[in-house]
């Protein structure tokens, strides 16, 4: 599958970008700035050079003609991001990753959009989009780390199955990544939020967490 990172110039862009591609995906890094996320692809190619990694680069426009497109951006970004590419992302899954945080002296705190998250703003924006909201809660580190598996619940959150399916079905490739299907959209106000406590904890304890739920069987839905 060909997928399409927006604004994926951060770490944790980077680290999704590196991951989806070493489990045989197609990937193109996308940025306002087509050198920028040259640069980047760069980097990922070096730091794995044995890993035959397909990993394009291009400005957001090109990365938007993805199969399924990822917007990777800051927060802040996401929206008008969205609306830059809208007329490439019509009919396609839409997985946003933006969480909407301010760190105020030591600590980490949720701010909330007017729609009540940054995925429901992208969904908004996007009309005619199958939007997501997903791999909020993985740390950036680890995801980037190739060579060993990502131990991580991923949560995901829409209004649509058919996006909460394609992007179960790419978690499920990822070796020690489980996804769960959260529920609707709505939903995604809790789960943004909740990075600042993940963030506060590995200030606290100097380490990266992941989150881990108990209690539920491997399939979920079975």
């Amino acid at each position: 599958m060909h997928i399409g990172l927006l604004g994926a110039t951060g770490p944790a862009g980077t680290a999704l970008a590196a991951r989806l591609a070493s489990v045989g995906h197609e990937v193109t890094i996308g940025s306002r700035s087509k050198y920028r996320a040259m640069e980047v692809r760069d980097s990922i190619i070096e730091k794995w050079p044995r890993a035959e990694l397909h990993i394009n680069s291009a400005d957001n426009l090109g990365a938007a003609e993805g199969e399924v497109v990822v917007i990777a951006t800051p927060w802040n970004a996401a929206t008008e991001t969205a609306h830059s590419v809208r007329p490439k992302l019509r009919g396609k899954v839409v997985v946003c990753m933006s969480n909407a945080l301010s760190k105020v002296g030591r600590e980490f705190q949720p701010l909330v959009p007017p729609r009540g998250s940054v995925s429901a703003s992208v969904q908004a924006e996007l009309r005619d989009s199958y939007v997501a909201a997903a791999f909020h809660h993985v740390p950036a580190t680890e995801l980037g780390r190739i060579d060993c598996p990502v131990v991580s619940e991923i949560l995901i959150c829409s209004d649509h199955q058919r996006a909460t399916v394609t992007i179960s079905d790419l978690c499920s490739q990822i070796p020690g990544m489980r996804p769960l299907d959260a529920g609707e959209l709505s939903n995604a106000t809790a789960i943004e939020a909740f990075t600042a406590v993940l963030l506060q904890l590995n200030v606290r304890y100097q380490t990266r967490v992941a989150l881990q739920l108990a209690g539920i069987d491997d399939d979920p839905r079975a």
